[in-house]
């Protein structure tokens, strides 16, 4: 039976896990980039963020001080619930979490009404947590939690590509998005690409592939080698960790697609700074 407090009590750990402690394949594609660097200015930038992510398991604190706007995707498959009342529960669940995790990790309010700027105080408003709800056929529901800090995701981009612009389009308006970025994204980064769909759905996809495993190939022959592609021709513009020079600009880019229109090419791009905090538990 999945109850609200279930859903509470998960996203409370979920948020915290994921602002203090790093999925297992970013801290070695971090520990890869050191190897690769050769010059010392380079080096002692992932030394630097490798230290902090140590200290922060450490101290059970925080990595970053901005601490994200929680996004929340929600995997719903065969499972009973409380009352039979799913909004209810789903959704009372993920806010309540949201604000008992701000309160006991503690986590800092980033959370304020976009035109007075007035701060809810508690990481939720209107639409916040933004919550991403998808249909499986399994006995679980999934939860997974992207804390997406604001200095990666201000530089996002959308593009409304024309089908002629075709993969090179895809390849070339990436690449551009994240030279425009340089090193206010943080960097080493993790971009996520969205192709297809509408433009909303484009941005969404590009978010959704954050979370596919670095280090992992696309199943997909052509995506994957558009992905080294990308990444190899990020990693050669020597914008590098905290966009201070060197080899590593981005651990990984990651690409889905969605079907589209017949008349268009929407290209989103999603871009993760070095702390790609992420977390996912399922109950049952």
């Amino acid at each position: 039976m999945i109850t609200e407090k279930k859903v509470e009590d998960t996203i409370c750990q979920l948020y915290k896990k994921a602002a203090i402690s790093l999925p297992e394949d970013v801290k070695i594609s971090l520990e890869s980039a050191l190897k690769v660097e050769n010059d010392e200015l380079p080096q002692l930038n992932i030394e630097a963020i490798l230290k902090n992510i140590e200290v922060a398991e450490k101290k059970a604190i925080p990595m970053c001080q901005d601490t994200g706007l929680p996004i929340i995707f929600v995997k719903i498959g065969k499972v009973e619930f409380e009352d039979n009342n799913i909004y209810e529960t789903i959704y009372n669940g993920i806010i309540k979490g949201v604000q008992k995790a701000t309160k006991k990790t503690p986590l800092r309010p980033n959370i304020v009404d976009p035109i007075t700027r007035e701060n809810s105080g508690n990481n939720s408003g209107t639409m916040i947590p933004q919550i991403d709800i998808e249909l499986i056929n399994e006995n679980y529901i999934e939860f997974t939690i992207l804390p997406k800090g604001f200095g990666s995701e201000n530089n996002n981009a959308l593009k409304m590509a024309l089908p002629g612009e075709g993969i090179e389009g895809v390849k070339n308006f990436v690449v551009e998005t994240v030279l425009k970025a340089g090193g206010k994204p943080c960097p080493p980064i993790v971009v996520g690409v969205g192709i297809g769909g509408t433009s909303d759905l484009a941005l969404k996809t590009a978010k959704k592939a954050l979370l596919e495993k670095l280090g992992d190939k696309n199943p997909d022959p052509l995506l994957n080698k558009l992905e080294d592609s990308i990444l190899k021709e990020i990693n050669n513009s020597g914008i590098g960790p905290m966009g201070l020079g060197g080899k590593t600009t981005a651990l990984g880019v990651k690409v889905k697609k969605v079907s589209t229109h017949t008349a268009g090419l929407p290209i989103g791009v999603c871009i993760q700074c070095w702390a790609h905090r992420h977390a996912t538990a399922r109950l049952k």
